[in-house]
C-alpha cells in the first residue's frame, strides 16, 4: 500500500532532521529522492548530488534543527509539509544560523518514501 499516513510523515521528517544533524550521507541518500528538485533560501537550484556532497565533504556542519509549526497535506502516495526550522551550525566554516520555512514533497512508490522537491526560504 503506498498510502502516506501522518505518522509516517513525521516519522521520516524526524529521520531527515536526525540525517542532517549528522551529515549522514547513507540515510540522506536513502531519504532524498534521485530526481530531487530543492530550491534553497538564496534561489539556488540544489541537486540530491549537490546535498550529499555537501555533507559529505564537510561543506555542512549543522549543530541545532529545531522544527515547529509542522502544516500538511496528504493525498494519497504524496504528502507535502511546511515546516518552520531554527538552524545553527556552519556552512564552510562561516557561522550561518537562522529561522527558515521549509516546503518538502514526499512521494511514495514501490513502497519507499523519499523527498522528491523542496523550498526553504527566510523568516522575518
Amino acid at each position: 500500500m503506498n498510502k502516506i499516513t501522518v505518522n509516517e510523515l513525521m516519522e521520516f521528517e524526524e529521520k531527515l532532521r536526525v540525517a542532517m544533524l549528522q551529515s549522514d550521507v547513507r540515510s540522506l541518500d536513502m531519504l532524498l529522492s534521485e530526481d530531487l528538485i530543492f530550491t534553497n533560501h538564496l534561489g539556488q537550484v540544489i541537486s540530491r548530488a549537490d546535498d550529499l556532497e555537501g555533507h559529505n565533504n564537510g561543506d555542512f556542519k549543522i549543530s541545532n534543527i529545531s522544527l515547529s509549526d509542522f502544516k500538511n497535506e496528504l493525498l494519497d502516495h504524496v504528502a507535502i509539509i511546511s515546516v518552520k526550522a531554527e538552524i545553527s551550525g556552519l556552512y564552510k566554516g562561516t557561522p550561518s544560523n537562522g529561522t527558515f520555512r521549509f516546503t518538502r514533497v514526499w512521494l511514495k512508490r514501490n513502497n519507499v518514501l523519499q523527498v522528491v522537491a523542496g523550498h526553504a526560504c527566510m523568516v522575518a
